[in-house]
């Protein structure tokens, strides 16, 4: 087995204990980096040296006897879009090509503190705004499944290195899914947290009320352990939630013993490939087998929650981007600039018609779907992957509907603002794979990782490694 193999967990565990070197581990990822990103083009910028140092401090660390954080000495990279200061840091965009961050972002500090170790940043679509990976300016990011499909973004970069073993855990960002769609398009597991659990200051915005941090890994306990560092208030950013955050790895119990599992049938199975319809199946009977009971239901309100979050997200993208989009509108990509200026459209009177309408969707949707149940459960992407070509909507703006309806499953629990994660379940023909998204009540990150967990203790589709 491959050192770079071993989950985010398991590296951190092995450092600790003396199996295995910072050093070795960061050589390691280098090295396939090297070998294989030329064909995947998951990297923006590689801090190779820098990588060396903070290893050779850990191992330091380690020979002289000093206790080591959770995460010493993993090697991690993350979507070009946190900021480090005095670093660059791009968004996927030539406007900010130059760009120097003058403070470092709250879950970078965290991450540090933890003794992960940070090698660079990553590809990313262009100000995080398109679920595929494509970008015209640092190229597109292929699929290490299948080199001519999709990622799924806007964090492409950061689910294609951790699925093609490049490092062993990154950052990735979900306004619309975009934690989401690359585990589930590149076979890894993202979580999206409830909305301001994790702190987002010294992050690039897209929209103020549905964007998220989080991680892309292997596991769902390398989430649960990330989770635990990065989650909690911060003064920094006062949006971010005061709730205390609990030890979510030690939580994790491996049975789903009671746990009362509601399948939405409304919107989430709309034009659903038998494919992916035969994996979601087949996860439910892995679910009911661990204890749980499956039952669908029916909540009408979906239309309407799918409705207002395109109208949240266009409305403030577009005005966080007012200037640059005044002063640079040949700087974007056509599919960028043709979304951005939907913005403008819209009447402020519609815009605060979604805001205000979110608390009684939520509630509506809590009481349908998760008042007698704990979870629920939907395929993460309703078709198989999607190609880069059929969903370059810059070639050929036919693909519209095509490249809108990756993230049609993922959209709804941005708005609601609910804990969402996407895990492996499947592969389709063609060995790319198909995702299970759960999704609990808002600060039930430990219902979602629990089950998340459990399923993985029985299955093997997280341990899939691409043959590149």
């Amino acid at each position: 087995m491959s050192l770079t193999d071993l989950s985010m967990t398991e590296a951190a565990d092995a450092v600790v204990r003396g199996e295995t070197t910072s050093a070795a581990l960061v050589e390691a990822c280098l090295a396939r980096i090297a070998q294989h990103d030329g064909q995947v083009n998951s990297v923006i910028r590689l801090d190779a040296e820098s990588a060396r140092a903070q290893a050779h401090g850990v191992d330091r660390a380690r020979a002289s006897g000093a206790t080591l954080p959770p995460l010493a000495g993993v090697p991690m990279m993350h979507k070009d879009m946190y900021y480090r200061q005095g670093r660059v840091s791009t968004c996927g965009s030539h406007i900010r090509r130059n760009f120097v961050a003058e403070r470092t972002a709250t879950v970078l500090q965290r991450l540090d503190a933890a003794g992960a170790v940070d090698m660079g940043t990553l590809n990313m679509a262009e100000f995080a705004q398109n679920p595929t990976g494509h970008n015209r300016h640092f190229g597109h990011c292929h699929n290490p499944f299948g080199l001519d499909y999709c990622t799924g973004g806007s964090s492409s970069g950061s689910g294609a290195g951790v699925a093609a073993r490049f490092f062993f855990a990154a950052l990735g960002s979900d306004t619309g899914g975009s934690i989401r769609l690359p585990a589930s398009l590149c076979g890894v597991t993202g979580l999206k947290a409830t909305q301001t659990r994790v702190p987002r200051s010294g992050v690039m915005p897209l929209s103020f009320s549905a964007d998220n941090v989080g991680p892309l890994t292997r596991t769902a306990r390398d989430a649960a352990r990330f989770l635990t560092i990065t989650a909690g208030r911060c003064p920094d950013d006062p949006t971010s939630a005061p709730e205390a955050v609990p030890d979510y790895e030690a939580a994790l119990t491996g049975s789903l013993a009671g746990t009362r599992i509601a399948v939405v049938e409304d919107w989430f199975f709309d034009g659903i490939d038998d494919e992916v319809a035969a994996a979601f199946e087949t996860a439910m009977g892995a679910l009911r087998a661990l204890g749980a009971t499956v039952t669908r239901i029916a909540v009408p309100e979906m239309a309407a929650v799918g409705a207002y979050t395109a109208v949240v997200s266009r409305a403030e993208g577009a005005a966080i981007h007012a200037n640059w989009m005044r002063e640079y509108p040949a700087d974007y990509a056509p599919h960028l600039s043709a979304r951005l200026y939907g913005g403008y459209s819209l009447p402020a009177t519609l815009y605060i018609e979604a805001l205000s309408r979110r608390g009684p969707l939520l509630r509506a949707f809590c009481e349908r779907a998760l008042g007698q149940y704990d979870l629920v459960a939907t395929p993460t992407l309703r078709t198989i992957v999607p190609s880069l070509a059929e969903t370059d909507i810059d070639v050929d703006p036919q693909n519209w509907a095509r490249f809108m309806a990756v993230s049609a499953n993922t959209r709804p629990f941005n708005y609601l603002g609910l804990p969402t994660i996407s895990i492996p379940c499947g592969a389709d023909r063609r060995g790319l794979p198909i995702g299970l998204q759960l999704a609990a009540r808002p600060f039930a990150e430990g219902r979602v990782l629990n089950a998340a967990d459990a399923y993985q203790r029985v299955t093997e589709w997280h341990q899939r490694v691409p043959s590149l």
